[in-house]
């Protein structure tokens, strides 16, 4: 009668942890519900450390991609804040794909038009976009750990064989034996086997444990694989069909992976067993070099579970991104590849981070040279043309009404400094900047660039020199096929340019000792010069800027200063 009524009592303490871990599961699944609920339409709130960004691109790197955004470039044009923008994924697997997907330039029209089939999938069914995002989230993020490096750190182990631990339980397992025949011997004999399996088996984890967060990583990738394709949509089908066959093949490596878990701290008594089992029969090391093995023998479908997964997430997270572009901006577009001539269409394109952007057009097949004074727009309307052609080329979404633009390399000389660390002065930084363009360029690669200050490192009278046959030799097309984008205060370059360079510029006025600027562009040369009536309204002293107008209305005059 006791013992029915204790194994009673320990069955309704499974069953009690049973119902409080699925009620647990299902909370957590309804606040991320409602949280996700929350955001569509709104910018992605995810936080960040300096750990977790350089986890991020680790998948990128281990890629070794060809055709990509440089870091000067993914640098200038303030890359890392679109991608936190954009960033609606639950899992390491999505953002890591996502930022991989930011990174590249290699995509074909074809492989950009059925990801954007994909994303409208999503975007046209919010509810189903939420709910793919949903059991990403079950997956997880890690913190600073590459689950992908890890993988494939794994198979650095080599195959691991289980002999030496199944010789411990046959002889922990024959000392127990043994004190049915002998048993003085028999139970110091077991209590000996019990100590050596126990120090072994800390021993051995010792040596693999950092390994074993991977392992737990993977088998939940597997599992919730089979979830996530068994979610009912059509519309990715032929994904959903190939991650059914890739778990097929994977299935082997989750079974029994609750081996390896370990948290007594949760106070289940079946944990603590566990637990005990685990030092005494090693079986959550056996079953580790399981997993290894299947790892090594199987890496390939993994690597391939993984990419259709994130490929799935990040297909989410950018119909998340387009559907904040319509409830913030108003629009969005898909971009629009045009063969021929160099060139490009921009209707009403906008900086896709700024709180209250100013929309500007443009149409032009020459190259373009920008004038105007500090803060007048220049650069935001450079990093704008910039983040749209990296944009349409790589998540097919464009903060304009129109974007048309020819399949191209995008590339940047922008936001440079000196390099300390290498002794090199800004001109050296920057000339080195500009060559990589050249080089790539020599190379037959298409490209659009977007230059700031060219040139800005050195003096007056070699700087316009020298930026004016660089810059012409990027729209002379019978050198290169660039479609160059440059802004300068070098009123200079306006004129030695202009057979080559379409002029625009963004102007300000000077009203009540206040700065006004309306962020349009406009066609033409700047005329203006506001720079000194600046230094009136940041307080300069009279005397201060009366003399500098009249040496720059001296220079003007004569030429000399």
């Amino acid at each position: 009668m006791e013992i029915v009524v204790f194994l009673g009592g320990f069955l309704a303490l499974l069953i009690f942890f049973a119902y409080k871990s699925k009620m647990n599961k299902k909370a957590k699944q309804e606040k991320i519900r409602k949280k996700l609920n929350e955001l569509w339409g709104k910018e992605s709130d995810r936080e960040y450390n300096g750990v977790e960004f350089e986890r991020i691109r680790k998948y990128f790197d281990a890629l070794e991609r060809q055709g990509y955004v440089d870091d000067i470039t993914w640098n200038d044009l303030g890359l890392d804040n679109v991608f936190k923008a954009m960033n609606y994924t639950q899992s390491s697997i999505g953002e890591d794909c996502l930022y991989d997907r930011l990174r590249r330039m290699d995509f074909t029209d074809d492989e950009l038009k059925e990801f954007d089939r994909v994303v409208d999938s999503f975007y046209s069914d919010k509810d189903k976009c939420i709910k793919y995002l949903e059991h990403f989230a079950q997956i997880g993020r890690t913190k600073s750990i590459s689950i992908y490096s890890f993988i494939h750190n794994l198979t650095k182990l080599g195959k691991r064989s289980n002999t030496v631990h199944y010789l411990f339980i046959a002889t922990l397992i024959s000392a127990i034996a043994l004190i049915f025949l002998a048993p003085p011997i028999g139970v110091i004999a077991t209590i000996g086997m019990v100590c050596v399996n126990i120090v072994q088996y800390y021993k051995m984890k010792g040596q693999v444990e950092s390994f074993f967060y991977s392992c737990g990583y993977l088998t939940s990738i597997i599992a919730y694989a089979k979830d996530i394709y068994e979610l009912d949509n059509e519309e990715v089908k032929v994904y959903n069909d190939e991650l059914k066959e890739l778990y097929k093949e994977l299935s082997p490596i989750i079974k029994n992976s609750f081996l390896l878990s370990s948290n007594t701290v949760s106070g289940s008594i079946g944990e603590i067993f566990l637990e005990y089992a685990r030092m005494l029969f090693h079986i959550d090391l056996i079953k580790f070099n399981s997993i290894i093995t299947r790892t090594i023998e199987k890496l390939d479908k993994i690597d391939r579970m993984y990419e259709i997964l994130g490929y799935l997430e990040s297909a989410c997270a950018v119909a998340f991104y387009r559907a904040h572009f319509n409830e913030y901006y108003g629009y969005f577009a898909k971009p629009e590849f045009v063969e021929g001539k160099k060139g490009i269409v921009a209707e009403e394109v906008y900086h896709p981070l700024l709180e209250s952007p100013v929309a500007n057009s443009i149409s032009e097949e020459k190259c373009v040279l920008l004038t105007g004074s500090n803060a007048s727009g220049k650069s935001t309307f450079l990093k704008t043309i910039g983040l749209n052609a990296v944009l349409g080329q790589t998540i097919y979404t464009c903060s304009a009404k129109e974007f048309k633009l020819k399949r191209c390399k995008v590339y940047s000389s922008m936001s440079l400094r000196d390099d300390l660390e290498n002794n090199e002065s800004y001109y050296i930084v920057e000339i080195k900047a500009l060559k990589r363009i050249i080089d790539a360029a020599k190379k037959g690669e298409k490209i659009i660039c977007f230059v700031d200050e060219v040139l800005r490192g050195t003096n007056t009278v070699e700087r316009v020199s020298a930026s004016t046959e660089i810059l012409k030799s990027f729209a002379d097309g019978n050198i290169f096929n660039v479609l160059c984008f440059a802004a300068t205060h070098d009123i200079e370059l306006t004129h030695l340019l202009e057979e080559w360079y379409s002029n625009y510029h963004f102007e300000e006025q000077i009203k009540d000792d206040d700065v006004l600027f309306n962020y349009k562009l406009n066609s033409g040369r700047a005329t203006s010069r506001n720079a000194i009536s600046l230094l009136k309204v940041m307080g300069y002293d009279d005397e201060i800027i009366n003399a500098a107008r009249a040496r720059a209305d001296k220079f003007t005059a004569t030429g000399k200063y």
